[in-house]
């Protein structure tokens, strides 16, 4: 009997390459789904030197289409198997503007790629944990999910319908055995944009390093039936708490 195969659709060089890492090293084999493999090239390496026993494989698929990403599901459970645990880690664009500034284009895109997107992804996945009884479905969100915004309400829309889709799916499905949890990412993740962005005034103890919150994703998989989260909350010591 080989590994099991964790997916993960948005693996990147941040917090997906230690999503990825994680897992490898905890006798997974990885699928990663993202547009592009060179997107995902960092994710690849992290993974494959974390286990030099896992699988390691990567496969297309664009968020923004729901065909591709049903259409990448079906080749990884071919090739690899059914996922035993999926995490979408895909998140839109910060698009600051003010709310009536926003086109009608624009809305329809962040729901296509945070709720669409995140809902095709647990219809390739989800009907067979069902059937199996056991599985872990895990939506990388943050504190927009909670609370809209004046200045980036794209963000606060897509998130907010994702929050939802999570509930909907955890409260319909956690009684066949499926366990669906939404990350609420309340601080900055310590990733390359990151550091870009604030350049001289980075200051490492204000973001949340990505190996650690990938630790808290691997104990969302490892919780207990009986004990299961729904909404789980990440941040860093220093966080002012902006919800």
């Amino acid at each position: 009997m080989g590994n099991p195969v964790c997916a993960i659709v948005g693996a990147g060089d941040g917090l997906g390459q230690s999503l990825a890492a994680k897992f490898a090293r905890e006798g997974f084999d990885i699928a990663l789904l993202s547009r592009s493999k060179a997107g995902s090239q960092a994710a690849l390496d992290a993974a494959s030197v974390a286990s030099s026993d896992s699988a390691v494989n990567y496969y297309s698929a664009d968020a923004m289409s729901p065909e591709t990403v049903s259409a990448g599901f079906a080749r990884v459970s071919e090739e690899m198997g059914a996922p035993s645990v999926m995490i979408y880690n895909v998140r839109g664009g910060m698009n600051a503007k003010a709310p009536l500034d926003v086109s009608f284009q624009e809305l329809r895109d962040i729901y296509e790629i945070e709720v669409v997107g995140a809902h095709a992804a647990a219809k390739s996945v989800m009907p067979r944990m069902i059937e199996e009884g056991a599985g872990t479905v895990i939506f990388s969100s943050a504190t927009a999910a909670l609370r809209g915004s004046a200045t980036n309400p794209l963000y606060a829309v897509g998130k907010f319908g994702l929050r939802a889709l999570s509930q909907n799916l955890a409260k319909a499905y956690g009684k066949d055995g499926v366990h669906v949890a939404h990350v609420r990412l309340d601080c900055a993740l310590d990733v390359p944009a990151v550091r870009k962005y604030y350049g001289d005034k980075f200051d490492e103890s204000n973001t949340s390093n990505t190996d650690d919150v990938a630790e808290t994703y691997f104990w969302i998989y490892k919780q207990p039936k009986s004990a299961w989260s729904n909404e789980v909350e990440v941040r860093p010591f220093t966080e002012d708490w902006t919800y």
